[in-house]
């Protein structure tokens, strides 16, 4: 039993290469992986002040009312924004409202003495952000001004490490997409594999070895998985070669392979009870876009499970994956009892 079911096996993964839509989707994969360094780099700079600074410094116009300190006044200046006074609120106002100026700062002193900083910002949300961004840095060079001037001693450490947004975007979007597409990918290939027997007149060939229909559809669940695991694997390394540090592999690479197992075997039940290929597909990416919407609402979720492993969460381990390989078993089994309806 164990050579028929090897050489379906070898079979489907031989196939692979002959189906250009996982082809694409493999060498689409590999890109971002390769290259994950260049496009957080590039999503980086999206949000990095000094980027924006360069390219579009001049045309940020922020208007200073003469009553502010001028100090600030000074601090906006030295970023590199283009800097308009104003004698009065209504004058800056009206000039807001004409568009000659994009923003506008005030710095109006209190009863008590404290110096409040006002910062009036356009509606557009786009906008608002940029100018946030590249007005951060004089507003904390201001405040370190006045402390400063008030005898308030200050005293920074240099904290190593990747920022926020990076650390964000590795292991909340970057690792979890390369990790759970293949198996994405896995199910739409078992689908094709399990209908491509049935409209090809091909089954009853099949059963007439000696295989029976749970180890034929077992072994091209396995190719699927097969494949997406050695995908995950090489996108792995290809990540660390690219200088991201990444916790707990072994066990990353067995919540994958536990996903392409649930989505693979998932779709091979479409594929049993419909036993046609376009409505199969039609009703997988169905339960795929639920799975997913309702993984995120959970508290126990793949994605977020895989992105506390890769960071080395010491709250999450191998128990957590064993949770879903509960949920593959139950599935599995269900699938070995639906797959008799091809002897029907």
């Amino acid at each position: 039993m164990i050579y028929p079911f090897l050489a379906i096996v070898k079979k489907e993964l031989g196939s692979v290469l002959r189906d250009r839509t996982i082809v694409i989707s493999i060498l689409i994969q590999f890109f971002i992986a390769s290259f994950s360094s260049g496009l957080l780099l590039g999503m980086l700079s999206l949000y990095d002040a000094d980027t924006i600074m360069r390219f579009s410094g001049a045309n940020i116009r922020i208007g200073v009312i003469d009553s502010a300190d001028m100090g600030l006044a000074d601090r906006i200046q030295e970023r590199g924004l283009n800097v308009t006074r104003f004698k009065s609120m209504a004058e800056a106002q009206a000039a807001f409202y004409n568009n000659e100026i994009l923003a506008i700062v005030d710095t109006p002193q209190t009863l008590n003495g404290l110096i409040e900083v006002k910062l009036y910002l356009p509606d557009s949300d786009t906008v608002s952000s940029l100018i946030r961004m590249v007005i951060q840095e004089p507003l904390k060079q201001y405040e370190n001004d006045l402390r400063q001037a008030n005898g308030v001693e200050i005293y920074y450490t240099d904290l190593k490490g990747k920022p926020a947004t990076s650390f964000e975007f590795v292991y909340s979007v970057l690792i979890p997409m390369l990790m759970f597409f293949p198996a994405f990918v896995a199910g739409s290939m078992s689908i094709d594999a399990i209908t491509e027997e049935v409209e090809g007149k091909t089954l009853q060939t099949l059963l007439s070895t000696p295989l029976t229909v749970s180890t034929m559809i077992g072994a091209k669940i396995t190719a699927a998985v097969l494949l997406a695991v050695l995908q995950c694997a090489a996108w792995l390394a290809l990540i660390q070669i690219n200088g991201t540090v990444i916790q707990n592999r072994a066990w990353i690479l067995v919540l994958a392979l536990v996903i392409a197992g649930i989505t693979s075997t998932s779709a091979a039940l479409s594929a049993t009870f419909l036993q046609d290929r376009e409505r199969s597909q039609f009703i997988y990416s169905l339960l795929l876009l639920a799975g997913v919407g309702i993984s995120t609402l959970l508290n126990i979720s793949p994605i977020t499970a895989l992105s506390r492993l890769a960071v080395g969460d010491a709250y999450t381990n191998g128990w957590d994956v064993m949770i879903f390989a509960l949920a593959f078993a139950v599935l599995f089994g269900f699938l070995l009892r639906a797959s008799r309806r091809f002897n029907a």
